[in-house]
């Protein structure tokens, strides 16, 4: 157990390279996202469909979006 290494530093360390840090920095901003609409659909009692409407599109182009993020968000943990 003395070679396991903690996320937390592990991350920190990755961080250090631009390239990684551009990159998480973006994903963060689609997790951010994805999390905010999740609240306000939760809170306000709204199904996809009823958000659709509000915004003048259909419910598969909410649902793409949402699985577009939940998939970002997920490929970026996975390079982590």
């Amino acid at each position: 157990m003395k070679d396991t290494v903690k996320f937390k530093d592990y991350l920190k360390e990755e961080l250090k390279d631009p390239e990684f840090y551009e990159a998480f920095d973006e994903e963060e901003v689609y997790a951010s996202l994805a999390i905010q609409i999740a609240k306000i659909r939760q809170k306000k009692k709204l199904t996809q469909k009823k958000l659709a409407k509000q915004l003048h599109t259909t419910q598969q182009t909410i649902s793409s979006e949402i699985r577009l993020f939940t998939t970002s968000c997920f490929l970026s943990s996975k390079r982590i």
